[in-house]
């Protein structure tokens, strides 16, 4: 047998069936940056942090939100999850945004993929609004840093 889960006996991919698992409060969250050049930075400042298509921030966390409600659409073997909430935070640092991602739900499984997939997708949607400014932009660190709930935790500072 297989030691990965998403993987049948024959080396098959599948979707892990967790049918018999007891519901239980999941949390996860991810945290990535998008680090700018100096001369990309200035320029996203002078414009108070807003492009021709809006506010950088705002749209971004939006985004971060409709990549976790995608989740389950975009990874194949992800199961749709009844998320309970979503809370995307993006804070400015030295030539930086920091994006985090806290995903919760009641469910079978966890929501790692959820976290991680809307600090992507807020970050995605940063360096598409900003790509005017240069394409010197990288999105850089995206992790996991903490987990509750199922058959172990996970916490990363």
């Amino acid at each position: 047998m297989s030691s990965f889960s998403h993987l049948d006996e024959s080396g098959k991919p599948r979707m892990v069936d967790v049918g018999d698992k007891a519901i239980s409060h999941r949390t996860a969250t991810a945290r990535g940056q998008v680090v700018f050049e100096p001369e990309q930075w200035d320029a996203l400042q002078a414009g108070g942090f807003a492009t021709k298509k809006g506010s950088v921030i705002d749209i971004a966390v939006i985004a971060g939100i409709q990549g976790v409600k995608q989740c389950a659409t975009l990874i194949p073997l992800c199961h749709p999850l009844p998320v309970t909430g979503v809370d995307v935070n993006i804070q400015r640092g030295d030539h930086v945004l920091e994006i985090t991602c806290t995903v919760k739900v009641d469910g079978k499984t966890g929501v790692e993929m959820e976290a991680l997939t809307g600090v992507t997708t807020a970050a995605l949607t940063v360096y598409d609004m900003c790509k005017s400014f240069g394409h010197a932009m990288r999105i850089e660190g995206v992790t996991l840093i903490e987990k509750t709930g199922g058959k172990s935790d996970v916490h990363r500072g």
